[in-house]
């Protein structure tokens, strides 16, 4: 078998595999490159000692069976009889659901995960987003330190278990989209500084050196990012991928590496003859993300919408601290502004920010699916201090109106997980760092993020206790339950309206019309011959929509159709979706 590995600052690279040394070779076609051969197969353990230093990891392993610091093992992707037929299927008319396997079920890995695939496929879902699977030291995380690209967090099954797992979703007629981290990794277990300029000084991040895009070393670093991402693509016959903060990857070169790393996607969705797409998380507000690559954008095929989600939740909270004070100033208008122009800050003053921010988003080049809209994420959950879901603070009625808002809104819908039956656990922050100093240094930085905001330190869960992560994962006794039950089916009957309304994925933004009042605190829009009303306040709003007739086609409380006043009278706390032609 031949073995690989880019260390252009060393003078020897020797190969352990199964204990056997073997010593490798420049390879003369590839500066950099080193190479030979050994006897192995699937399973075989190996690794790579650079001049006299220990035995490493494969950088571009594809299993970490003894976690981030242990040897690599072999994988023979063509080991695996796939059962599922697969096409594939578009991001256009998509309904998303954000997924943690840690959390989903308590055994927390992907073969009890695709146990309950069934439940997303009554639910009507069309794709599964995972968080990260990448390897990451301890067993329960949220998975954003993971180190191994190419490979599987063991202690969720390893590789053979995403297969099973994405056949699973495959044959019940689920896609699957992976959440990618490139903006950095580690910083526990990651190896990849010994091996070459994988990271550069020349710009900073959060999380501390940038990864390399654009300084000395940069092709080779470009190239094991992209082609990490088409193996998920190509060897677990995924359906796209979330990019994490993509807003974090400095590159200063005239293609940026996101555009080259779509136009990589769109050549192997070619290939393989079946849709495949990325999503962007970003916080830039900058169309170019989204528009194609020959009209002079970046060529990715979605990006999740914060606007959006910022918007809703303070119209249904109330909230006003940190970013939401952008929107809480007036947030049914703030709502309004994100339905029908995608984003709110599209070259507006930022409060929080403390500059002007964003882009505005040409809605005759950029259709609606390719913003996600969303009530709650992983993000805006766990990052609050007691990782309190909008459940554990809002009625019945009121989650009914942030389903609907998200439903029928001309973006691509996304769901997190349990948010479809108004989950009563919390989903928190947890981390299992094995490194006694990064877990103080992670418990203390986050009690002392939280203390600036007036919270005690006993009322903010320590990440790495295990009952933290206990505590998030989901009960799975209660989608029958009462109130449960109730906003669960409210879910599914919106999930089949957008299937069988053509006007509900329509992707033209521009043809969303809005009419709201910010003191009666009720918005309505229009899109094609459908109708959305919310009423987000206590006692019952007269809701002009028109004299025109209209059918009820689903509403949470009872309701009468406008009469000839043109007149809907929606109960408090309460939606209704109709058709008005």
């Amino acid at each position: 078998m031949q073995f690989e590995v880019w260390a252009p600052q060393a003078d020897r690279v020797t190969l352990r595999c199964d204990g056997a040394p073997h010593a490798l070779g420049r390879d003369p076609d590839r500066p950099g490159w080193w190479c030979g051969e050994a006897e192995a197969r699937d399973g075989t353990r190996y690794g790579f000692a650079l001049d006299d230093g220990p035995v490493l990891p494969d950088p571009r392993s594809r299993r970490q069976p003894e976690g981030p610091d242990g040897p690599s093992a072999v994988v023979d992707h063509g080991r695996y009889a796939w059962r599922a037929e697969w096409a594939g299927l578009p991001l256009p008319g998509a309904v998303l659901y954000e997924l943690h396997v840690g959390t989903f079920t308590a055994e927390g890995t992907l073969d009890a995960a695709a146990e309950r695939l069934g439940h997303l496929a009554e639910l009507g879902v069309t794709h599964v987003e995972l968080m990260p699977l990448c390897p990451f030291p301890g067993r329960h995380g949220w998975g954003y330190e993971g180190v191994s690209l190419w490979a599987v967090h063991e202690p969720y099954g390893g590789p053979e278990a995403l297969k099973r797992f994405v056949d699973r979703a495959h044959a019940l007629g689920l896609g699957v989209v992976l959440d990618v981290v490139h903006n950095h990794l580690g910083p526990s277990g990651n190896h990849l500084p010994a091996f070459g300029p994988y990271f550069t000084d020349t710009h900073q991040t959060p999380w501390g050196s940038a990864v390399n895009l654009d300084a000395p070393g940069s092709d080779e670093v470009r190239a094991f990012l992209r082609e990490s991402a088409l193996a998920w693509l190509r060897d677990y016959r995924l359906d796209g991928l979330r990019l994490d903060a993509v807003h974090a990857l400095v590159d200063t070169r005239a293609c940026h590496f996101l555009e080259e790393l779509s136009a990589a996607v769109d050549a192997l969705a070619a290939d393989l003859d079946r849709p495949l797409f990325l999503i962007a998380e970003s916080d830039l507000n900058d169309p170019r993300l989204i528009t194609a690559r020959t009209e002079g954008g970046l060529g990715l095929h979605a990006q999740w919408n914060d606007d959006f989600h910022h918007a809703l939740h303070t119209a249904v909270t109330g909230e006003s601290q940190g970013y939401y004070g952008d929107f809480a100033r007036a947030p049914l208008a703030a709502l309004a502004r994100t339905l029908t122009g995608g984003y709110f800050h599209d070259g507006t003053y930022s409060s929080f920010r403390g500059r002007h921010h964003g882009r505005p988003l040409d809605r005759a080049r950029v259709a609606g699916h390719r913003l996600l809209g969303y009530g709650q994420t992983h993000d805006q959950v766990g990052n609050r201090a007691q990782g309190d879901r909008l459940a554990a603070s809002l009625s019945p009625g009121l989650l009914a109106c942030v389903a609907t808002l998200t439903l029928t809104a001309p973006f691509t819908p996304m769901l997190f997980m349990g948010e479809e039956w108004a989950a009563g656990t919390p989903w928190q922050f947890f981390t299992d760092h094995t490194d006694p100093d990064l877990a103080d240094a992670v418990r203390r930085g986050r009690r002392r993020e939280f203390a600036a905001h007036g919270w005690a330190e006993e009322d903010v869960p320590d990440p790495q206790d295990p009952a933290t992560r206990d505590r998030s994962c989901l009960d799975w006794s209660e989608p029958a339950a009462g109130p449960h039950a109730r906003v669960l089916d409210w879910h599914r009957r919106l999930i089949a309206l957008r299937r069988a309304e053509p006007d509900l994925t329509d992707p033209d933004l521009a043809d969303t019309k809005v009419a709201f009042d910010e003191d009666g605190r009720w918005l309505a829009f229009r899109r094609g011959d459908v109708r959305v009303a919310v009423n987000l306040a206590p006692t019952a709003a007269a809701i002009p929509l028109g004299p025109r007739e209209a059918t009820v086609l689903a509403a949470w409380e009872p309701v009468t159709p406008p009469g000839p006043d043109g007149v809907l009278h929606l109960p408090g706390e309460s939606c209704v979706v109709l058709r008005q032609g």
